[in-house]
C-alpha cells in the first residue's frame, strides 16, 4: 500500500464532436498531470467525443444529423483514440480513467456510453459500458452490461468507476465496495439540464398564444416552463458520492466536463428554436469537479499554476474554468471507518441479503 497516491481530476471540455483532437487534448492534459506526478489521471464522462447535450433542449425530430456526427466521432475500445490514450498511460506510468462513447462492431448505430480505466503498462483493467442511460440519453445510448462493474487492485490502490447516474444505484454501488474499493472514480458530463431556466421561453409561438389569449408572455413562460427548479448538478453528484464514500470508507473522485463555445453553438445549430437552446445552456447548472475523503466529506484539492516556478494554489472545486486538480489521498485513511461500518465485511449480514451479479458482455448472437 503506497504512502500517498496523487489524483488528478481533468475538469476539462472536448473539442466537440472530435474524436481526434480530443484524444490529442486528452493526451496532452495527461502528460501535464504526468508531469506534476500524478498517478492517476481521470477525464470525465463521454469525454471523447462529447456529451449528447442537444437532446435535453431539442425534440428528437431535429436531431438526426447530429446523432449522425455522434455516431461518426464515436469510437472503439480498441481503436486508435483508446489505443493513444493507452500508450500515453505506459510511457508515463500512470493510471488514466477516460469516458467515451463506444462504437459496436456488429452495428452502424449501437452506441454506449462508456469508461475504461488504463493501467500503468497500457493495459485495459476495466472496460465498462453504462448500464442504463439515464432520461434523454436513451435517445443516443444503448443500456450496457454487467461486464465492467470490477475494482483494479493496482499499485496506487484499488479504483472503481461508475458513470453519472449510476452513482445513484445502490447496488452497483455496493456491488464496488464488496471489491474493497478504495478510490471510487464518479464520471459527470458538464451539464445536465431538466428544465429551462426561469423566463427562457418555449418558443415564440407559445409566447404568441399566450398574449392572444390575454396572458402576459412573461408570467407566461414562467408558469408553463420554470415551475420547480433546473438540476443542481453540484449538489446532486456530491450527495450520491458522498453517500457512497461514507458508506464504502473510500476517496471520491468526482469528474465533470466543461461546456466549451462550440458546443452550445453546435448544438443550437439547425434547431428550431436557437435561442432558446442558446439560453437554456448558457444559463443550466454547471457539473463541478472535486475530491471526497472517506467520510464523505470534501477534501481541498489544488492547481498548479506555471508561472516563472510552479505553484500549488488551494482549491476546493472546479466548475467554470477548465483545470486540472489534484489531492493526494492516504489510502491507509480507507481503515479507520470499517471498524463502526464494514458493509461488506463485519456489518453485513451474509445470511440475510443476498447479492448476485452477472458480468457476462452481452453479444447479440452466438454463432456454434
Amino acid at each position: 500500500m503506497p504512502k500517498l497516491t496523487r489524483i488528478a481530476a481533468c475538469h476539462a471540455a472536448p473539442v466537440f464532436l472530435s474524436a481526434k483532437k480530443t484524444t490529442s487534448k486528452a493526451v496532452s492534459l495527461i502528460r501535464e498531470a504526468a508531469g506534476n506526478n500524478a498517478n492517476l489521471v481521470v477525464f470525465p464522462e463521454s469525454y471523447i467525443p462529447a456529451f449528447p447535450i442537444w437532446s435535453a433542449l431539442r425534440p428528437p425530430s431535429e436531431n438526426h444529423e447530429l446523432f449522425r456526427q455522434m455516431v461518426e466521432e464515436s469510437i472503439y475500445v480498441d481503436g486508435d483514440e483508446i489505443n493513444a490514450i493507452r500508450t500515453a498511460a505506459k510511457q508515463l506510468g500512470v493510471l488514466v480513467s477516460i469516458g467515451f462513447s463506444e462504437k459496436a462492431r456488429y452495428s452502424s448505430a449501437t452506441l454506449w456510453n462508456s469508461n475504461v480505466l488504463i493501467g500503468t503498462d497500457g493495459e485495459i483493467l476495466v472496460h465498462h459500458r453504462k448500464l442504463m442511460p439515464t432520461f434523454y440519453e436513451k435517445l443516443t445510448w444503448a443500456p450496457g452490461d454487467g461486464h465492467g462493474l470490477q475494482v483494479a487492485d493496482t499499485a496506487f490502490g484499488k479504483v472503481g468507476t461508475l458513470i453519472c447516474g449510476e452513482n445513484t444505484n445502490p447496488l452497483a454501488l455496493y456491488t464496488m465496495t464488496a471489491q474493497g474499493e478504495q478510490i471510487h472514480i464518479s464520471s459527470w458530463p458538464p451539464i445536465w439540464p431538466t428544465r429551462l431556466p426561469q423566463g427562457v421561453a418555449l418558443s415564440s409561438a407559445s409566447a404568441e398564444t399566450a398574449t392572444s389569449n390575454g396572458i402576459d408572455s412573461d408570467k407566461a413562460a414562467l408558469s408553463s416552463v420554470a415551475r420547480g427548479v433546473n438540476y443542481d448538478n453540484v449538489a446532486a453528484n456530491r450527495t450520491r458520492a458522498a453517500a457512497h464514500c461514507f458508506e464504502a470508507k473510500c476517496f471520491g473522485v468526482l469528474c465533470a466536463g466543461v461546456l466549451g463555445a462550440d458546443a452550445i453553438e453546435a448544438a443550437a445549430a439547425g434547431s428550431s428554436t436557437p435561442d432558446v437552446v442558446t439560453r437554456g445552456l448558457q444559463q443550466s447548472s454547471r457539473g463541478a469537479t472535486m475530491f471526497l475523503d472517506t467520510t464523505g466529506t470534501m477534501m481541498p484539492g489544488f492547481i498548479v499554476e506555471e508561472t516563472e516556478v510552479s505553484t500549488r494554489v488551494q482549491k476546493d472545486l472546479l466548475q467554470e474554468e477548465e483545470g486540472i486538480l489534484y489531492v493526494d489521498v492516504d489510502l491507509g485513511d480507507c481503515i479507520e471507518g470499517k471498524q463502526y461500518h464494514d458493509i461488506a465485511g463485519g456489518y453485513q449480514r451474509l445470511d440475510v441479503f443476498e447479492l448476485k451479479v452477472d458480468r457476462t458482455r452481452r453479444e447479440p448472437v452466438s454463432f456454434k
